[in-house]
């Protein structure tokens, strides 16, 4: 009996492989690996088998373990096409397309930003969020065999990309129950961030209308001395000197107060740093093991279960922006802060660090690297068109993060005319503007807690999509190495999430945000985007654009255009390269808040240390996985690494000649029948 496993066209044909018959032999001579096939739900093919005499379809999913044993067993599938589709637009639009990209579409020349963000988009984010989708989809296996099948040289990929977003989602859990904390003090008539009475402020506490009062009396008082004695000053002049005075005087508004002293415990009597974090909050605890909760029963079934979930979490955030949008509109001062956002400043283009922004903006937004978008892919049917899926979550993304920032800023218009300050002092990125500026802002509303409850709903809802996304990523990886995780799901993944939930601890102690901070800074940035350069290399110049674009054409039915091809050889690795050499570059060690702010701290030296090694210790994968697989090679060592970059199709038909490989499924043969 011989095994075939045909194309789509249910045709047998052998492909050559450029590997010539010395390397051959060595690979036939240290090498016993059983070939891997994934389910084919293709009907046409099926019924095109039943007519052939003695054959067999065998629609099965076969992984093997350390010994290279097979096993065989089904491979779950969406219960919908628009289940994945939603769940990769859930997982692309997070947290960062509310509290980064508005801020930066304003520092970076408002609608001039949008020219580079959208080359950005088009040359290095699209593509590689399709790279990442096709690969997923044809070899049907999370990150760490995906790459192994993909080019074993690099199979490092795989383990450094499930080690970032295992990273990941030590500390972005903890951010999303921050807003599990916040939706929760929402219920009360009047919000607790909106006044200086409560047992968690101090004298420093000064709320909206008293900065207000205190910018309106040192204008007045430093236009009547200007009068008096004849002087001319500009009245930015008198501005920016106001403002000055009520920085120094180091004045916190109510929300500063409630996050730093209510949700955590900064007290700056009581010297808290990282080797210091103080007791356990118990409620920030709470929440935190509320989020795990919701995420085990949302995720433990697997995509069939998460899947219908992301039909609430990833529509409910458009329902809320359109409302906040609406409501933004008849706030005083939001079509100055529409003019701010937009308002086109081309010189800002001359400045390298725009286009810098622009492209990491692009990268973390879209999430390529996490391995999320692979895992996610690997459960559709093999001739899905992801192509479709692709272009429509990149446009939504896009479109989301210029949406929200009319938000944003039509809130930010209203706080700057409320507390008499520019935009520009009010106008803040990441936690600070969610959890700080923008609480403020809705706690001088009519209703305030109503649409305080809306608010962090959206934050919730986004923040739960991205963190399935991470986490299944995860599980589909280790599950493809370890088939037994698969079969007991549930534990696996009850367990995963309980052993992050004891990594969290450290993170809802009284100083824990300095822990967030620290991981925020170096757990992903630097070896994410190292990890995805050293992908597209592998893809575009060992596995090859010719390999690729068969892939491509047995799946959707035609190979991908040259625009694609020019962006993942070209485009896609400088994009990628530039981003690294210019955050290098540019890196200053970072530190908790402003030097301003009164809850500012300086993180120690070994703590800069330790956020390196963690930075590494995913990467490192990446080397140490290729010197070994060398290592098991034999030749000389252009032989080994000519074998250590040959695809696994390749190297199983060199195992038997008389195979060809197909991830869509087995057909076999009685070839003595056929021969009568």
């Amino acid at each position: 009996m011989k095994i075939f496993v045909l194309g789509d066209d249910g045709d047998t044909s052998r492909k050559h492989s450029y590997v010539d018959d010395t390397e051959a032999a060595l690979l036939n001579d240290r090498t016993n690996v059983i070939p891997m096939t994934s389910i084919s739900t293709d009907t046409s093919i099926q019924e095109h088998s039943k007519k052939q005499k003695n054959t067999t379809v065998v629609n099965v999913l076969t992984t093997t373990n350390k010994s290279n044993q097979i096993r065989t067993e089904g491979r779950e599938q969406w219960s919908e096409k628009l289940d994945f589709l939603l769940s990769i637009i859930g997982f692309a639009v997070d947290l960062a397309n509310i509290w980064r990209f508005p801020y930066l579409c304003y520092k970076n020349g408002g609608g001039a930003f949008l020219i580079p963000y959208v080359l950005s988009v088009i040359l290095g984010g699209m593509p590689l969020f399709y790279l990442e989708l096709l690969l997923g989809q044809y070899y049907r296996q999370g990150a760490i065999t995906c790459w192994k099948k993909i080019c074993p040289l690099l199979a490092g990929i795989g383990w450094a990309v499930t080690i970032i977003a295992f990273y990941t989602d030590f500390y972005y859990n903890v951010v999303i129950s921050w807003g599990l904390y916040y939706l929760f003090a929402s219920f009360k008539r009047m919000l607790p961030w909106s006044g200086c009475n409560n047992p968690w402020n101090t004298k420093d506490c000064s709320t909206v209308n008293t900065r207000r009062d205190f910018m309106d009396n040192c204008t007045s008082y430093l236009n009547s001395t200007i009068n008096s004695t004849g002087e001319l000053l500009e009245s930015n002049f008198i501005y920016e000197n106001c403002s000055q005075q009520l920085t120094q005087l180091r004045i916190v508004s109510p929300a500063q107060e409630y996050f730093h002293l209510q949700v955590y415990r900064l007290k700056p009597e009581r010297n808290l740093s990282l080797s210091n974090l103080g007791s356990i909050n118990w409620e920030n605890l709470a929440c935190l093991g509320i989020i795990y909760i919701i995420c085990y029963f949302s995720m433990w079934k697997g995509v069939k279960t998460s899947g219908k979930v992301v039909w609430f979490t990833a529509l409910f955030p458009y329902f809320v922006l359109t409302i906040l949008m609406v409501r933004g509109l008849f706030l005083n001062g939001s079509m100055k802060g529409i003019e701010y956002y937009i308002r086109p400043d081309l010189s800002k283009l001359n400045d390298a660090g725009v286009w810098v922004d622009a492209a990491s903006q692009t990268f973390f937004s879209l999430g390529p690297g996490f391995g999320v978008l692979m895992a996610f892919a690997s459960y559709n049917d093999f001739h899905h068109n992801v192509y479709r899926d692709a272009m429509i979550t990149v446009a939504v993304n896009s479109i989301t993060s210029f949406a929200s920032g009319f938000v944003i800023f039509m809130f930010l218009g209203y706080m700057s005319e409320i507390s008499g300050r520019e935009i520009k002092d009010v106008a803040e990125q990441g936690s600070t503007l969610v959890f700080i500026v923008y609480p403020e802002a809705i706690a001088t509303m009519p209703w305030a807690p109503l649409w305080a409850i809306f608010f962090f709903l959206m934050l919730l809802t986004l923040g739960l999509d991205s963190s399935f996304g991470g986490s299944e990523a995860i599980i589909t990886a280790l599950s493809d190495v370890f088939p037994v995780l698969r079969r007991h799901r549930e534990l696996f993944v009850g367990v995963l999430f309980t052993f992050y939930f004891i990594i969290g601890i450290p993170s809802c102690t009284d100083a824990g945000v300095y822990f967030v901070e620290l991981l925020q800074n170096y757990a992903a940035f630097y070896s994410i985007i190292i990890a995805v350069l050293f992908e597209a290399i592998a893809v575009s110049w060992l596995y090859g654009i010719n390999r690729i674009s068969e892939d491509v054409k047995e799946m959707l039915g035609s190979k991908p255009g040259k625009f694609w091809i020019i962006t993942w050889c070209l485009a896609a690795p400088l994009f990628l390269g530039g981003i690294v050499l210019s955050g290098l570059i540019q890196h200053v060690a970072p530190n908790y808040g402003k030097l301003t702010d009164p809850y500012y701290h300086q993180y120690p030296d070994w703590s800069h240390l330790v956020g390196w090694m963690f930075a590494l210790s995913s990467v490192i994968f990446i080397p140490v996985v290729a010197i070994y697989q060398l290592l098991m090679e034999r030749g000389s060592l252009s032989t080994r690494f000519r074998l250590a970059i040959t695809p696994w199709k390749e190297r199983e038909k060199h195992v038997n000649p008389d195979i060809v490989i197909s991830t869509n499924f087995i057909e076999t043969h009685n070839t003595s029948d056929e021969t009568n």
